[in-house]
């Protein structure tokens, strides 16, 4: 899918949306992803939704230079057939978000283009399973992410 901004993409919050696919399995015990490609294999274990219509490089400048202060707390709401989890974590000085296909949510405070936040409350393995559950149907997926200084 392409890479267009969301219609309803503020200063602090962004808005996605995106699919589940028959792969997803969530059992990655530090990381959580959310890709603008359109497959998945049984091997991204990490990866929720697929198909997003907003990648990293289209959160504008806002967003990017709040989520790149360290005292940033950053959330991640995954919503999909009723049902909904968050994602917790905070920013750091080195958050780009230049990626053009995928953001990534890390329990740890390893940093790359992908990086969305560190020190995340949740990996892939900690989504409730309902939700997984929802999202192997291919269900339509809304991910809102907020950043709050």
């Amino acid at each position: 899918m392409s890479n267009r901004s969301a219609a309803d993409t503020s200063s602090r919050t962004v808005t996605i949306r995106a699919c589940g696919h028959e792969n997803v399995s969530a059992k990655h015990s530090s990381t959580l992803e959310v890709t603008s490609d359109d497959w998945l294999t049984p091997a991204g274990d990490c990866i929720l939704a697929v198909d997003a219509d907003t990648t990293p490089t289209a959160f504008g400048d806002e967003f990017t230079a709040a989520c790149a202060d360290a005292n940033a707390t950053i959330s991640m709401t995954i919503e999909a057939a009723g049902h909904s989890d968050t994602v917790t974590g905070a920013g750091h000085p080195n958050l780009t978000h230049t990626d053009t296909r995928s953001l990534v949510s890390r329990t740890s405070t390893y940093v790359d283009d992908r990086t969305l936040m560190i020190n995340a409350d949740k990996a892939a393995v900690d989504i409730d399973r309902e939700l997984v559950d929802a999202l192997k149907t291919g269900a339509a997926v809304t991910v809102t992410l907020t950043v709050e200084p």
